[in-house]
């Protein structure tokens, strides 16, 4: 079954090879039929328009569906798997070879790019250790196959997803990298199950590329103030809210004038500027508009896959339509960074409108019991802060500035990576910059001062709020206890007669005494819509699953998990008896007793044997 695709081979005869050991794949095991039927077989069908995938028994049932029934060989013979995965190697190369030309065609493409994800998802899922070289050895091989054309740029595939060549640096909103492949298909309808990759849903679902006639108009507007001039295009924003949140005396959600220059420093507007992931905002001095300080040209580039929202663009990635021109961008458009819409609802498709946050796209949610890093909003949130206080703080503070007046400008990644390493974070600092020596080697003879470490320790504080961290309790008492630990440790070992151990792991800080936002009821929380209390009818028979665990909102589960599980039948059968005496007198949970009916429900539960 392997493929040969040679360089004389007229390109229809390549593409009905790759369709024809595509189909054989998909019949030889059922794990990954659907994925070869929706994101190669149909695209390339797609492509030459000839119905069946292989042209010799007019069956083409399941090509765009995947609905049809197959064999899973790997019960039969366990080297089939491994057979499998080789000549899905072999067409996965074969395919790229054709996506390699300038200006594939856009099914080819999306086709090498589900064949590359899987092939080396496959690698990735081998138990013998050795999958992380054999998936650095192929993905070498790949980028070969790219060949010169493997600079990054971004490809608006037609009523499909952006076809994305040649970028090395995709990741989640936390800043955790995401595998990268040669060429990658991200969904753009909002509807795969696979994000950010795309599965082919948007060729089931009716997604459409067009823009709404009743988008925010393309226009630029300008707002003179007494040092600078803010320039704003309203029918590219993305509505994050960067400005609006961290410079509100300039920036107005939901009123009129959007911007009022006056109302800021010169720098801090330029910050919140800089930081517009849409590219929607710039400014001018004296009249001249300064792009070259609103594109960071010296960021490589790189996609962001935002929390519940668009993908976001730095580094100057050219975007373009299908067939290689550039994408048409609103007046005053950055070409440095953008964001794309990634809920397939915008109104200015391919730029993201905000129209996510209406029809209330969401990822996968975060772990519930999060880790600081996490909960902080991850390295994003930490390369803010770091920003924030190296820029804005420090060179004010004349106990400080001397410090770090020699600091090199790659000082704030270098902390914020710390920092998300030491809150739970991936190993940014030890993976980036070194391990603890290297922290250590920072400190070590400065001979710093208490009267530093308070300032120090104050104005974090400070570039906290700034930055926009979570304000609340639990966050911020685990927050300002490592930076007490950490700051006497430095003054410690920065001292000339120190002798700090050496090699000791980069430390590793969690919540305080066990102190979390979800363990914990707030006087500022409301009901979740799905703590839904389900009583049961007079005579209906009483059970666990259906009406004893709805007594127990999130709230009160969380704020007695330190204990037991109100959501578990063996837990609440174990002390039910004191659940009863607890919520009868309002003791737990710990807002109130509950209300008769419900407590009259929980006794008939018991008295009926605790039926589960």
């Amino acid at each position: 079954m392997s493929v040969d695709m040679g360089p004389m081979t007229p390109p229809v005869a390549q593409i009905d090879d790759a369709l024809r050991a595509a189909e054989e794949l998909a019949r030889s095991w059922e794990p990954g039929a659907a994925r070869l039927r929706a994101s190669v077989i149909r695209p390339l069908v797609e492509l030459v328009d000839t119905g069946p995938a292989t042209g010799t028994d007019g069956d083409s049932a399941g090509i765009a569906g995947g609905s049809a029934k197959f064999e899973d060989a790997k019960s039969e013979d366990t080297g089939t798997i491994e057979d499998w995965a080789t000549e899905l190697w072999s067409l996965t190369k074969a395919v790229t070879r054709l996506a390699a030309v300038p200006q594939a065609p856009a099914q080819i493409v999306e086709a090498a790019a589900a064949l590359q994800d899987l092939a080396l998802r496959v690698v990735r899922s081998r138990a013998n250790g050795d999958g992380i070289a054999v998936v650095a050895q192929r993905l070498a091989e790949l980028q070969e196959l790219l060949g010169p054309h493997a600079q990054p740029v971004l490809r608006v595939a037609m009523n499909g997803p952006y076809l994305v060549t040649g970028a090395t640096s995709l990741t989640d909103y936390l800043g955790r990298p995401l595998p990268t492949y040669p060429h990658m298909a991200l969904c753009r309808c909002g509807a795969s199950q696979i994000k950010p990759l795309c599965d082919g849903s948007h060729a089931s679902t009716g997604f459409t590329g067009a823009k709404d006639p009743k988008r925010v108009p393309d226009r630029r507007d300008t707002f003179p103030g007494t040092s600078v001039t803010v320039l704003d295009n309203r029918g590219l924003c993305q509505h994050s809210g960067f400005c609006t949140d961290r410079l509100s005396t300039v920036f107005h959600a939901g009123s009129e004038p959007f911007v009022t220059p006056s109302g800021g420093r010169m720098d801090e507007i330029i910050n919140a500027v800089r930081a517009c992931p849409s590219g929607a905002l710039s400014f001018a001095v004296d009249g001249v508009e300064i792009r070259e300080m609103v594109d960071q040209t010296d960021r490589p580039p790189s996609i962001e896959v935002s929390k519940d929202g668009p993908y976001r663009i730095t580094g100057g990635i050219p975007l373009t339509e299908d067939d290689g021109s550039p994408v048409q961008r609103p007046d005053g458009a950055s070409r440095e960074h953008y964001a794309l819409c990634r809920c397939g609802q915008s109104q200015n498709k391919p730029f993201c409108s905000g129209m996510h946050w209406y029809v209330n796209f969401s990822d996968p949610p975060k772990p519930e019991e999060a880790t600081l890093f996490e909960w902080a909003g991850g390295y994003p949130a930490f390369l803010r802060l770091a920003t924030t206080f190296y820029s804005k703080y420090v060179p004010q503070d004349p106990l400080l500035s001397p410090l770090f007046a020699a600091m090199s400008p790659e000082h704030p990644q270098r902390v914020a990576s710390w920092l998300s390493e030491v809150f739970g974070g991936p190993r940014f600092y030890t993976e980036r910059y070194g391990n603890y020596n290297r922290m250590l080697g920072e400190h070590i003879g400065k001979r710093l001062t208490m009267a530093q470490r308070d300032r120090w320790a104050a104005l974090i504080a400070q570039a906290a709020d700034d930055a926009l961290l979570p304000n609340d309790a639990d966050f911020r008492a685990a927050f300002v206890a490592y930076v007490e630990w950490g700051t006497r440790l430095a003054v410690e070992n920065s001292q000339t007669e120190s002798k700090p151990p050496l090699n000791m792991p980069v430390p590793r800080w969690w919540w305080v005494c066990d102190a979390t936002p979800w363990a914990r009821v707030s006087a500022l929380a409301t009901p979740k819509e799905d703590d839904q209390v389900v009583l049961p009818a007079e005579d209906e028979p009483i059970s666990f699953a259906k009406h004893i665990k709805t007594l127990f909102r999130h709230r009160d589960r969380n704020s007695m998990r330190f204990a037991f599980d109100l959501w578990s039948y063996e837990d609440v059968c174990t002390h039910g008896d004191d659940i009863l005496r607890r919520v009868s007198n309002g003791t737990m949970p710990c807002d109130g007793a509950w209300p008769q009916e419900q407590v009259d429900v929980f006794q008939r539960w018991l008295e009926a044997g605790k039926p589960e």
